[in-house]
């Protein structure tokens, strides 16, 4: 039975029955590299009895899983932030079929966007997801799709021991597979819309002279925007060793590397919308136009015909990524009761965000075209070390362990020329060594300690008590350089100092409690606390402003916090899973930075505590198993957060207090039917999201969108070699062709916008077709 959420008899029997466990009570997910699938799952020939799914049974707070084969039913390239969002309470959107464009990607869980939230990758920290990351990498370069292993979110606070410093709302928790104990070679290939296709191979050794096993796999992508002129593309290498050392010590090494380069798509407005349609881009292909239109804002005349001001359609701009990922982890057992795991992983990251800007000219004696190559470039350098000892003695299981990464973060804002005759060539290339003006650079070290204990009392067999609490202490540094221009140093706008977002003491608490076999209560409350960004984009960041700025709020400002408590009930039986949360969150000190004027303009921002957010909500979930072949799945989140005060900016109050907090919808939905014979598979499902707003006054919306995914397969089970092994794959995603906005505040969000003219909305991709098809040689 191939579902969302399949549980069998004897998984549901297990959960129920045994006393409790680190891994369902202390972390609520599988351990780090134990979250594996055996040599036939980790097959593209993977069958339905090994998608084995727990709705959180026996957890202590909500929490959900998916299995690697739901990550794998999708097309191949689609991020697994897409796919999670069928559970309740997520709200995932990208202007891209696939959920990968980095640009666009948006995910919020109960009100908090990825900048508060948690992710992690076999417990290594992944950062904040931001589109600038500064402290991190998103899922999809750090781990290619095919070797997703079972993900697991929990919507209200992660555990304790999660190795993040922003966890506000939740925890997403990715997992990669482990080499197989055969050896085996699977190999890919997938065609589809707008001229996509991806290769994908993986090498198995099986086990190894010693005991050990490896793998090694490959990917290359390559696909056209849906619209306007460009490419989404990534290459990406993954290896993984592991390595038993004796009976009582494992070794695992894991490697990551990945080149993604990426055309952007224009940020649209109501208005575009509502006058132009959806299918507004960039004037890429057009350089006489682009330079038009920049000749026309910088010398005040009109703009040519169809093109309503500058920032209507610029010329190109461009993503481009490269990251090198890798730890090596020591789990051991001391003795039945004792054991523990030792990390140490590091990450390297280099980056440029690349716009065509109207806004500054080129100097007449490097060529003089009244355009210029803007780039945001990053550079991350971080190592770090996590570590867990945990003991069991009675009913106790006492775990505890520390978390601490040094992180260098360099970040520049160059201009680099271009010609009046046309453009040199894609934006999708390295940019350096030429630059006529370096606005500003800066130099940032972020150094995070973080110490956890908890405890998972079995108080009697059916009620359990889980409780702990983490200190967490983050020094930010940063230095800002003199900028240059043509040569001659220019003095940088932006502010040195440090600041430390520190907490002594946030607490978590739950309890689960069995009613009887089929059926449990349960609760939590946690506090947590947001770490300020360090970098001069970054959204919460102190030092995204002036030095008489930074003076003005370094003894003021205060870390975010937040107060979550939830309540919950679960049913589960052989052929039925539910389960029924409230939840009741305070977010306190909230921060907002308000940028003045168009983003490419990279204006300075005021940051400042600016009240709090008060949200209050329901998630539901249901899995019915009604035939042996058929599932049906279901969940309907419904959120109310609202600002709790007016908002001050400029001398100006603006009532903001009850509005409804930007870009999460109050109703989110999901319906799947299923069905999986162990040959031919499917699924078709509908996402519903409801309106949402992208100014803080509320006085703009976007419409509600309801949006149909098709995914059909064969497994081919013969003794023929050609045919043994394989299996094939069609994927359609917006099945009914549907315009819609997809991302809601890709540009940021505005206090308001009576004109509905802030480009901000990225349309949704139309409908694209996908073929995959997959072989497994052993």
């Amino acid at each position: 039975m191939s579902s969302l959420f399949f549980h069998n008899a004897h998984a549901a029997s297990t959960a129920q029955n045994q006393p409790a466990t680190k891994q369902t009570d202390q972390r609520s997910q599988p351990p780090a590299g134990k979250a594996t699938t055996n040599a036939s799952a980790d097959s593209v020939t993977a069958t339905k009895a090994e998608s084995i799914i727990v709705m959180g049974a026996g957890a202590a707070r909500e929490t959900q899983s998916l299995s690697h084969l739901a990550l794998q039913e999708v097309a191949p390239g689609t991020s697994p932030l897409k796919t999670l969002s069928k559970l309740p309470g997520v709200m995932f959107t990208s202007s891209d079929p696939l959920g990968s464009y980095e640009w666009s990607q948006q995910i919020i869980i109960r009100g908090f966007d990825q900048s508060r939230l948690g992710f992690t990758m076999d417990g290594i920290p992944l950062g904040n997801l931001a589109y600038g990351n500064d402290n991190g990498l998103s899922i999809g370069r750090a781990l290619q799709t095919e070797n997703n292993g079972p993900a697991t979110l929990a919507q209200g606070a992660g555990a304790v021991g999660v190795a993040a410093s922003n966890d506000l709302g939740g925890a997403l928790e990715f997992t990669s597979i482990d080499p197989t104990k055969k050896f085996g070679v699977d190999v890919a290939g997938t065609v589809g819309s707008y001229g996509t296709w991806r290769t994908f191979a993986r090498i198995n050794s099986g086990t190894l002279p010693g005991g050990g096993r490896l793998y090694v796999s490959y990917d290359y992508q390559d696909a056209n925007k849906w619209k306007g002129d460009g490419i989404q593309q990534q290459q990406q290498a993954n290896a993984k060793f592991i390595q038993p050392l004796g009976d009582k010590v494992k070794l695992t090494l894991f490697g990551d590397y990945s080149q993604r380069a990426e055309n952007d798509y224009q940020d649209l407005s109501n208005h575009m919308i509502a006058t132009k349609g959806y299918n507004v881009d960039n004037v890429t292909g057009n350089y006489g136009l682009a330079k038009q239109i920049a000749s026309a804002y910088q010398n005040g005349t009109s703009f040519p015909s169809g093109i309503a001001d500058q920032d209507q359609s610029y010329y190109n701009s461009a993503g481009l990524r490269q990251d090198i990922l890798g730890y090596g982890k020591l789990d051991f057992r001391f003795t039945d009761h004792l054991k523990g795991f030792v990390s140490v992983y590091g990450h390297t990251n280099t980056g440029e965000g690349v716009w065509v800007t109207p806004y500054t000219a080129t100097p007449a004696s490097l060529g003089g075209s009244p355009l210029s190559t803007r780039t945001t470039e990053y550079d991350i350098h971080r190592e770090g070390v996590i570590s867990s000892l945990s003991y069991n003695i009675g009913h106790h299981t006492i775990e505890g362990g520390f978390w601490f990464e040094n992180n260098d973060f360099e970040q520049a804002r160059r201009f680099y020329p271009l010609g009046s005759n046309q453009y040199p060539g894609s934006s999708v290339h390295w940019f350096g060594g030429n630059a006529f003006d370096t606005q500003w650079q800066s130099a940032f070290n972020t150094k995070t300690y973080q110490f956890h204990i908890q405890d998972t009392w079995q108080i009697t067999p059916a009620l359990k008590l889980n409780y702990g609490f983490k200190s967490l202490v983050v020094d930010n540094e940063a230095r800002q350089l003199d900028g240059n221009y043509m040569g001659t140093p220019t003095a940088n706008p932006y502010a040195s100092g440090s600041i430390t977002s520190a907490n002594g003491f946030l607490p978590q608490i739950g309890a689960n409690y069995r009613i009887n076999h089929n059926n449990e209560i349960f609760a939590d409350f946690s506090r947590n606390m947001a770490a300020f960004d360090n970098s001069t984009t970054g959204a919460t960041s102190p030092f995204a402003t002036t030095t008489a700025g930074y003076n003005a709020i370094k003894n003021k400002i205060h870390p975010e916090m937040s107060y979550s408590e939830e309540i919950g009930y679960r049913f589960h039986n052989k052929r039925i899973q539910a389960s029924i949360t409230g939840y009741y969150i305070e977010f306190e000190d909230r921060l907002l930075s308000i940028t003045q004027g168009a983003g490419i303009q990279g204006n300075p921002s005021v940051l400042s505590n600016v009240g709090g957010v008060t949200s209050r909500g329901i998630d539901t979930a249901f899995n019915y198993r009604f035939a042996d072949n058929w599932s049906l799945y279901a969940s309907y989140s419904y959120n109310d957060s609202v600002y709790d005060d007016n908002l001050t900016s400029n001398g100006i109050t603006y009532n903001t207090r009850g509005k409804s907090v930007v870009a999460m919808p109050r109703n989110l939905a999901n319906v799947q039917i299923s069905y999986d014979d162990g040959t031919i598979w499917g699924n078709i499902g509908m996402q519903y999201q409801g309106r949402r707003t992208y100014t803080y006054t509320n006085d703009q919306w976007v419409k509600p969108n309801d949006i149909f995914n098709l995914n059909v397969g064969y497994r081919f089970h013969s003794h023929n070699w050609a045919l043994r092994g394989l299996d094939a794959q069609i994927n359609v995603t917006n099945l009914f062709d549907k315009r819609y906005v997809a991302t809601v505040g890709s540009n940021g969000f505005k206090v308001n916008d009576p004109g509905g003219t802030f480009q901000t909305l990225q349309a949704g991709a139309p409908r694209m077709v996908f073929f995959t098809l997959r072989k497994h040689f052993f």
